[in-house]
């Protein structure tokens, strides 16, 4: 694959083709039977610093969720530009999953779309909570994409702003053990009383 990459990046116009078909092959590479959609090739990147390749990687992210909230089964997409600076490679663009959950006042399922703006760098040495790890031949986008849409979830959504929350004649109240108080028996001549 590495000579096929480097014949083509020779001839004019084909960076981005090389590039397209290494992150196709490196994405369709598998760790113990799991595709990694979100793994990018970095060596077109490196061999023109300072080139701007825009990739689109779409797929999956399981078990991402909050309290009531969470990403649908349906893929994540990504449109995104890298761009090697030095050692490192910067990564802008967006992030659109699909996500559903519960109304917090009438508990009805309601759902949307998510779009968040991405910017982050990836190093070989990254700095806990500041930057992401640089793999030796690719970039794992993966981290980053789980973590920006986590935070752009909605922690308590509604499903409309004027919602009174649930009908209390389809749900009413009931707490267990708690019986209407006895009726005061000095009270009970009032029982008889009749204003027709």
């Amino acid at each position: 694959m590495r000579a096929a990459l480097c014949k083509e990046a020779r001839s004019p116009g084909s960076v981005a083709q090389g590039f397209e078909k290494a992150r196709r092959a490196t994405s369709a590479r598998s760790l113990g039977g799991v595709s990694r959609p979100f793994l990018v090739p970095t060596g077109e990147l490196f061999r023109r610093r300072g080139a701007r390749h825009q990739v689109t990687v779409v797929g999956p992210l399981p078990r991402l969720a909050l309290s009531t909230t969470r990403l649908t089964g349906d893929d994540v997409v990504a449109d995104l530009v890298l761009e090697a600076q030095g050692d490192t490679v910067t990564v802008t663009g967006t992030v659109t999953g699909g996500w559903t959950g519960e109304c917090r006042r009438c508990l009805e399922t309601i759902g949307g779309d998510v779009t968040v703006a991405v910017s982050e760098v990836f190093e070989a040495d990254p700095v806990e909570g500041e930057t992401y790890a640089l793999g030796s031949d690719a970039v794992d986008l993966e981290p980053v994409l789980r973590e920006s849409l986590a935070l752009a979830l909605p922690v308590a959504p509604l499903c409309d702003a004027a919602c009174a929350g649930p009908d209390p004649e389809s749900h009413p109240v009931v707490i267990a053990g708690d019986e209407a108080p006895a009726a005061d028996p000095r009270w009970s001549a009032l029982d008889a009383l009749r204003f027709d």
